[in-house]
């Protein structure tokens, strides 16, 4: 499984430019999965049905499931939010995740960064990007630039430069434990 996180502010086009990479990527074959951090409170469930009807009564996990597809909610209370770590180990095996969002964890990066938005770039504030993708001329010494429009491009790159999980599990592993020994 190897990692691979696009990053950028809001309305720069990130899940956009993933919907257009995704069928890309399958058609060479991958099993790809996505993990996509929100800061906003997320609920994917409706009030009046009967998930939201058993969580709200106390359900600590619920896993809905139907003839397509199945989810997990968990409920996390009080508790911090997991760890990129901890989502990872959450998924099947597959031979990609893509992550949209985190854009504090140490794994590499495409920035996404459209000009007409008019914010900063993340870059060099961000660490791990490794590219941007744009759809105006950008030049950053040392760092490839692509166009936004060019999605096997996109791809390619992307599969070259994805961490192996286990770099990425190891990498945070090591940074919990400098933190708790700072404390």
């Amino acid at each position: 499984m190897r990692v691979f996180g696009i990053a950028g502010h809001s309305g720069m086009g990130k899940t956009t430019l993933l919907e257009r990479i995704l069928p890309e990527l399958r058609s060479r074959g991958l099993v790809v999965s996505l993990i996509k951090h929100s800061h906003k409170d997320l609920d994917i469930d409706r009030p009046g049905k009967d998930s939201y009807r058993l969580r709200e009564a106390g359900c600590q996990e619920l896993l809905l499931t139907g003839k397509r597809r199945w989810a997990l909610m968990h409920e996390l209370s009080e508790d911090a939010e997991p760890s990129l770590a901890y989502l990872l180990n959450k998924l099947q095996a597959c031979d990609l995740v893509l992550i949209e969002g985190f854009k504090q964890g140490d794994f590499p990066k495409l920035e996404v960064w459209r000009a007409e938005v008019g914010k900063t770039m993340l870059l060099p504030s961000v660490a791990g990007i490794a590219a941007v993708a744009t759809d105006g001329h950008l030049a950053i010494e040392g760092l490839s630039t692509l166009a936004l429009s060019d999605v096997a491009g996109i791809a390619d790159f992307i599969y070259q430069h994805a961490a192996e999980r286990e770099v990425i599990l190891s990498t945070e592993v090591r940074n919990s434990l400098e933190r708790s020994s700072l404390d």
